[in-house]
């Protein structure tokens, strides 16, 4: 099995910055993906940044140039350095591990973005 679990959610100021992590253990053989997908109230899951096994990255459309989305592949830990948020970015973020051909979930983190 594998836990999954996400840190560094908040309220932050649209304009503002927040990093959030997400470090997976248990058995853990070949991570494949590593991934941030969020939620909004009213609104269906997300997918908004993905890294590869071989580091390549992908974002969704709404937050390129704003988003980064790192990894410590050692210690399987992803991060998602978010910059210049706006309300639109509020919602629970969700971090997704695919551990060979199985996918794992966190339980999420609130990201708050209001003044």
């Amino acid at each position: 099995q594998v836990e999954v679990v996400e840190s560094g959610g908040g309220l932050v100021q649209p304009g503002g910055s927040l990093r959030l992590s997400c470090a997976a253990s248990g058995s853990i053989f070949i991570v494949n993906y590593m991934n941030w997908h969020r939620q909004a109230p009213g609104k269906e899951r997300e997918l908004v940044a993905s890294i590869s096994r071989d580091g390549t990255t992908q974002y969704a459309d709404s937050v390129k140039g704003r988003f980064t989305i790192s990894r410590d592949a050692a210690n399987n830990t992803v991060y998602l350095q978010m910059n210049s948020l706006k309300p639109e970015d509020a919602a629970v973020y969700y971090c997704h591990i695919i551990e060979r051909l199985t996918y794992f979930w966190g339980q999420g983190t609130q990201v708050t973005v209001s003044s």
